[in-house]
Parts: C-alpha cells; structure tokens; sequence
C-alpha cells in the first residue's frame, strides 16, 4: 500500500521564557493502513494515539525541543512501543519539560543530519536546520513530494526567533541551504497553520 500523509490538530499551550501562548499544534502521521511514523508529540497523547488508530509506529520524530512539539513524546512512546528520535543540541529543552515530570526518561535516538527513515515502502530524510533553536530539524520526503518543517519554515516565512536559543541569522541561512534547493514543487508541511510549498516561499526568507 502506497504511503499517505495525514494530520491531526492538537491545542495546548507553548510556553517559553516566562510566557504562555495558547496555540494549535499540526501532528503528521505519513505511513499505510498498517505502521506511521509520527512527527511531534504535542501537549497530549491521547489524540495522537486516536489518530493512530492502532497502527504500528515505527517511530516518534521531533522536529525540535519546544514543549508545544514534546510534552506528549514520553506518554506517547509508552503507547506505542516506538523509540522517540530527538537531536541533542536541544537537550536543554527537553530537560524543562520533562525534567520534573520524568526525570529519568530521555529520547532514545539522537537525529542527526542524513538520518534516514523507512515507512510504508517511503523513505524520509533529517535536514538539520537549526535557527529557531540548535536541534530544529526538517524531514523531507522526495517520493511524497513533501517536506516536514516544524517551526523552521511557515506560509509566509521562517519561524521566529525571538526567544532563548534562537537565532535569525542561523534560520535565514538552514532555509535557504536545506529547504529552497528543494524542488519548487514540494509541499512544506509545517509546525502549526497551514501547507506552502517551497515555491511559494521563495521571496519571503530575508
């Protein structure tokens, strides 16, 4: 069975440098009738694992350490069985949400640049793109024409970085070295809001 990307929404709060937001969270699920791989684990897991829907997930990817993309990861791997992939250069940020929560509990895999993922016969690539904080990462997925940006790149431009370990300079550069050499054709599924597609992106990263 051919892969397929779904969505689910997840509403919680973002909190960060002494200040919440409420906010609508995307969780990506790209698999087949039988396994998904699950990108981000926002606020709660029970609507991730309904959108699961039983399937077997091969792993749970986040595309970096703010507690709107992770507080669920730990909830959610003890759901599934799945290992949580994590890149340690935001090690920091997980160790604020789930330090107190779950002191002993850590990622199992470290994502890095070039680590691959197979699922329902579809391959999904990391692109380490640090800029909104050190361990943002991207996931892109040639064969599905689609590339999975978290907070890194949005309709209408990069992600912010106005807060503790983010960096403007840094986002500008990853963008425009890991995500507009894709093929103008490829669809950014993002962290929050709506697609675009690296085309359409062209003229806003500055």
């Amino acid at each position: 069975m051919t892969a397929r990307i779904e969505k689910t929404v997840v509403s919680g709060v973002f909190s960060l440098d002494g200040q919440d937001f409420d906010v609508d969270n995307n969780v990506w699920l790209v698999g087949d009738d039988a396994e998904v791989l699950v990108i981000d684990a926002p606020h709660r897991a029970g609507p991730i694992v309904q959108a699961i829907g039983g399937r077997r997930v091969t792993a749970i990817v986040l595309t970096h350490g703010h507690n709107d993309h992770i507080t669920a990861a730990v909830d959610l791997r003890a759901a599934t069985g799945a290992p949580v992939w994590f890149h340690p250069a935001d090690t920091m940020l997980w160790d604020v949400v789930h330090g107190e929560v779950h002191p002993e509990a850590r990622p199992d895999e470290a994502l890095a640049e070039g680590t691959r993922f197979r699922v329902a016969g579809t391959s999904l690539t990391t692109l380490h793109t640090p800029g909104h904080s050190p361990g943002s990462s991207c996931l892109h997925a040639p064969d599905l024409a689609a590339v999975f940006t978290g907070d890194t790149l949005f309709c209408g431009g990069p992600g912010a970085t106005g807060r503790s370990y983010s960096d403007h300079p840094t986002i500008v550069r990853s963008i425009r070295a890991k995500l507009l050499t894709l093929h103008g054709d490829t669809v950014v599924h993002t962290g929050h809001g709506e697609d675009t597609t690296i085309g359409a992106e062209l003229g806003t990263v500055r």
